[in-house]
C-alpha cells in the first residue's frame, strides 16, 4: 500500500489559485506601468494603468479622471492598450 501513496501520479493538482500566474501578471503590468484597458461585464471600458491590487479589487490609476477601485468579478477582460 505504501508504494501505492508514492508513486509520480498521485501528486496532488495545485489549484488555479495558487499558480502566482495572476500575482506574476499584475506586478509585472504595474513594474512597467502598462497602459491597460479594463472592460467590464457590463461593457464599459476604462483605461489607465494597475497601480494597486489585492485578492478581490484593483485600483486604476487614470489620467484627468478619478482613479478606481474594481472589483475583479466585475472584469470580463482586459488587455494591453
Amino acid at each position: 500500500m505504501n508504494s501505492r501513496r508514492n508513486t509520480p501520479n498521485n501528486h496532488k493538482q495545485i489549484p488555479a489559485e495558487h499558480t502566482n500566474a495572476e500575482n506574476f501578471y499584475y506586478v509585472k503590468q504595474m513594474q512597467a506601468r502598462t497602459p491597460m484597458v479594463l472592460v467590464l461585464k457590463d461593457g464599459e471600458e476604462l483605461q489607465g494603468t494597475i497601480e494597486w491590487y489585492d485578492k478581490t479589487c484593483l485600483k486604476l490609476n487614470r489620467n484627468r479622471e478619478p482613479n478606481l477601485l474594481i472589483y475583479k468579478p466585475n472584469i470580463k477582460y482586459m488587455y494591453k492598450a
